[in-house]
C-alpha cells in the first residue's frame, strides 16, 4: 500500500483516522499512470455519511469499468482534520491513491442537499483549487456538480464548472471521451467547455447571463451567451433499469457507515404524485428493474460483501409490481443464512402483513410510515392518498404482526396549513395508539406501544407544484410545533406518544438556497470564509455568521423565502427540462388550493407503451 498522505501525529490526534487511509474491502486499485483520466469522486460530507450514498457506488463503479479511467472516493474532512490540514497546508487526497486530487483531470461532488453548499468550498480550498470556476486555469480539474440539487444549481454556479442535470449513467461516458479527445491537441479549458455543453444533460453555468428587474429584483432573462449554446438543458434518465450499470461488489467501510448494509436498488421513480415531493417529480416515471436481475444482483451483492442485512431501495418499495415473488426469494435465500431483510420506503395503505411476518428481526425495532399531515384535508392539499382507515388499518395489521413501535412521520408548515390540522397530528397518533390497545389482549403486550412523531419543516422545492408557496419565518416554525407539542399533551394516550422536531434557523436557510438565484454565491462564499460548513450538522451550524453574509451581500431571507411567487414569474430554474411542464405544476397548485385529489401516476399512465415509458416523460405530467 501506498504510504499515507496523513503523518502519523495527525492520524493519533484525529477521531476516527480509519475515515482517510483508503484500502477498504472492494476497493478499486489501477496504476495511475496507465489511465488516461483521474476522476476525484467527492461526497460533501463526512466519510460515514458519503459511503452509505447509492449514487456515489453506482458511479464509482460505473467510472472503473473503463479502462482509461480511474475513479478514486474523496469526503469532507472532519473539522479536526480540516484545521490540521489547513495549519500545515496538507492537499486534500483521494483515498484509493492517496494522491492530491488537484492534479487529478476531474473533481466530481453529488448535492444531495441544499446544506452541503460550503463543504463544496472546503474539498475545493483544501484541494488548492480556486473556488471560483472563473480564476481556474488549464491545470485545474474540471469541476462537476450533480445529484437533485442540480435540478437548480444557481446558487452555486460561480463555484462550478460543468452541472450534471439528471442519472449519472447516461452521459458520463460522452463527457469523459469529449475530454480525452480535447486533450490530444493540447487542452484549452474554455473549448472543451463550449463542446461540452452539447452533450446531454450537461450545463455550464459560465455560458449564460442572467438579468434582474429593478422595480422587484425577480428574473428578467435567463439565456446563452453564445448562439450554439443550448437554451433548455434536458434532465437525463435511466430508459432500462435491467442494463444500467449496477456494482455487485459494495466497498466495506473501516467506519461504521449510516447504512451499513447490501442496499439493492429495484426502482426509480414513484407512482404517486405527492405535490411536495421533488423526487417523485424529477425522478419520473416509475421505472422497475426485472425480478429476475434483482435476484441476481442480491446473490452477488451479498457473497462479495458478507453483509448480513439486505435492503429494499426506491421511493415506494410497496409499489414494486413483484415484491411478494421478490421477497419470497430473499426469505428463502437469504433469511436460511441468517440475513435480514429490510423494507424501507412503505405506504401504510400497501403494509402487508403477510410479508413482513416472515421477516426475522424485524420486531426487534419499529415500523416507519410517513403520513405527512395529521388531517384529511392536509392530505388532499398535498396529495397523500390516504385516509384515517388506511393508517389506523395499516397501524393495526403492525399491531397485530407483532409490532408495539410505530414511527410517524409528518411535516408542519405546509401550504393552507392551520392550528386544526396541526392538532390533528397528535390526534391522529392518539387514535393509532387505542388501536393498540384495542387490538392486543393485555395479556399478550409487552408494556405500552410507543408512537414516536416526528415533524420536520416544509421547504418548496423546485419542480413541484409547492415551488411557488411561501415559508415562514423561524419563529413561527416554533410556535406550530408547540402547538403540536401541547396538543400531544392532552390526549387519552399521551404516555405512548413522543414528539420530536427539526431546527427551525436550518430549514430557512434551505428554503433559501432550494429557490436560490447567482446573487446568492458571494453570501456563500463570505460565510464559508467565516468558518461555516458542515452546516447541515447542528453542532457546528451557526445562523449568526450566515446573517452577517447576507447583510453583507444585500440578501434578503423575505425575498428568497417568506414571498408568495407569481405563478408566471421566470424561476432560476426554469431552463431545466425535467419531462414535467410548468403547466402540469400550475394545474397541481391550483388543485392543492381547492384539496382536490389527483389520481396517482400509475393510473394516469396505465397504457402507457414501452416507447412512451422509454421517452423518459411521465405523461400524467403534460
Amino acid at each position: 500500500m501506498k504510504k499515507l498522505a496523513l503523518p502519523d501525529d495527525i492520524l493519533m490526534q484525529i477521531d476516527k483516522p480509519a475515515r482517510y487511509i483508503g484500502n477498504e474491502f472492494n476497493s478499486v486499485k489501477k496504476n495511475p499512470a496507465e489511465v488516461d483520466i483521474r476522476f476525484a469522486m467527492c461526497f460533501p460530507d463526512v466519510y460515514e455519511v458519503g459511503m452509505s450514498h447509492l449514487g456515489i457506488a453506482i458511479l464509482y463503479d460505473m467510472l472503473n469499468k473503463r479502462e482509461d479511467t480511474y475513479c478514486e472516493r474523496v469526503y469532507s474532512p472532519w473539522p479536526d482534520l480540516h484545521n490540521l490540514m489547513k495549519e500545515r497546508n496538507i492537499p486534500l487526497f483521494a483515498l484509493e491513491s492517496q494522491d492530491a486530487i488537484k492534479d487529478f483531470d476531474f473533481i466530481g461532488m453529488t448535492l444531495q442537499y441544499e446544506m452541503c453548499y460550503t463543504n463544496i468550498l472546503q474539498i475545493l480550498d483544501l484541494a488548492g483549487v480556486a473556488l471560483e470556476s472563473k480564476d481556474r486555469d488549464d491545470d485545474d480539474p474540471i469541476v462537476v456538480v450533480g445529484g437533485p440539487c442540480a435540478t437548480n444549481p444557481e446558487p452555486i454556479a460561480d463555484f462550478v464548472d460543468i452541472v450534471y442535470v439528471g442519472e449519472g449513467e447516461t452521459s458520463y461516458g460522452d463527457l469523459l471521451d469529449l475530454y480525452k479527445e480535447c486533450r490530444k491537441s493540447g487542452f484549452n479549458r474554455q473549448d472543451f467547455l463550449r463542446k461540452a455543453c452539447h452533450i446531454p444533460g450537461i450545463y455550464v453555468p459560465s455560458l449564460y447571463e442572467v438579468g434582474y428587474k429593478e422595480s422587484d429584483g425577480t428574473l428578467e432573462y435567463f439565456r446563452p451567451l453564445y448562439d450554439d449554446v443550448p437554451s433548455v438543458i434536458d434532465r437525463q434518465v435511466v430508459t432500462d433499469m435491467d442494463s444500467s450499470s449496477y456494482p455487485t461488489k459494495m466497498l466495506i467501510p473501516f467506519v461504521r457507515a449510516i447504512q451499513d448494509r447490501v442496499v439493492l436498488e429495484i426502482q426509480r421513480g414513484c407512482i404517486r404524485g405527492c405535490r411536495f415531493c421533488q423526487a417523485g417529480m424529477i425522478y419520473r416515471p416509475n421505472r422497475e428493474k426485472s425480478v429476475d436481475v434483482l435476484k441476481a444482483q442480491a446473490k452477488e451483492l451479498l457473497a462479495s460483501t458478507g453483509h448480513e442485512e439486505i435492503s429494499l431501495s426506491s421511493l415506494s418499495s410497496s409499489d414494486y409490481h413483484a415484491l411478494g415473488e421478490l421477497m419470497d426469494f430473499l426469505i428463502d435465500d437469504c433469511l436460511s443464512e441468517g440475513v435480514n431483510v429490510s423494507l424501507p420506503s412503505l405506504r401504510i395503505d400497501a403494509f402487508s402483513l403477510d410479508v413482513m411476518s416472515k421477516v426475522q428481526d424485524v420486531r426487534k425495532s419499529s415500523i416507519t410510515f410517513a403520513p405527512e399531515a395529521g388531517s384529511q384535508r392536509m392530505r388532499n392539499v398535498i396529495n397523500k392518498g390516504l385516509t384515517v382507515e388506511d393508517i389506523i388499518g395499516g397501524a393495526t395489521l403492525a399491531f397485530k404482526g407483532g409490532w408495539n413501535k410505530v414511527k410517524f412521520y409528518f411535516m408542519l408548515g405546509l401550504p393552507t396549513e392551520t392550528d386544526e390540522d396541526m392538532k390533528a397530528i397528535p390526534q391522529l397518533a392518539n387514535e393509532v395508539a387505542a388501536a393498540y390497545y384495542d387490538t392486543v389482549p393485555k395479556e399478550q403486550r409487552q408494556g405500552r406501544c410507543q408512537i414516536t412523531i416526528s415533524t420536520s419543516f416544509f421547504v418548496p422545492k423546485p419542480f413541484t407544484p409547492f415551488q411557488w408557496a411561501p415559508m415562514y419565518e423561524a419563529g413561527e416554525y416554533l410556535r406550530r410545533a408547540k402547538v403540536v407539542n401541547d396538543e400531544m399533551k392532552a390526549q387519552l394516550n399521551q404516555k405512548s406518544l413522543k414528539y420530536n422536531w427539526h431546527h427551525s434557523d436550518v430549514t430557512v436557510l434551505e428554503g433559501v438556497f432550494a429557490r436560490g438565484d447567482r446573487r446568492l454565491c458571494p453570501a456563500i462564499l463570505d460565510a464559508y470564509k467565516s468558518g461555516c460548513f458542515f452546516d447541515a450538522w447542528g453542532e457546528y451550524f451557526d445562523f449568526d455568521k450566515w446573517l452577517a453574509a447576507f447583510e453583507k451581500n444585500n440578501i434578503s431571507i423575505d425575498y428568497y423565502a417568506y414571498r408568495q411567487r407569481d405563478l408566471d414569474e421566470l424561476l432560476p430554474w426554469d431552463f431545466i427540462n425535467c419531462h414535467v411542464t410548468k403547466e402540469f405544476l400550475k394545474r397541481e397548485w391550483n388543485n392543492a388550493m381547492e384539496a382536490k385529489v389527483t389520481p396517482n401516476c400509475k393510473m394516469a399512465c396505465s397504457g402507457c407503451g414501452s416507447a412512451k415509458i422509454g421517452s423518459g416523460v411521465c405523461h400524467n405530467a403534460r
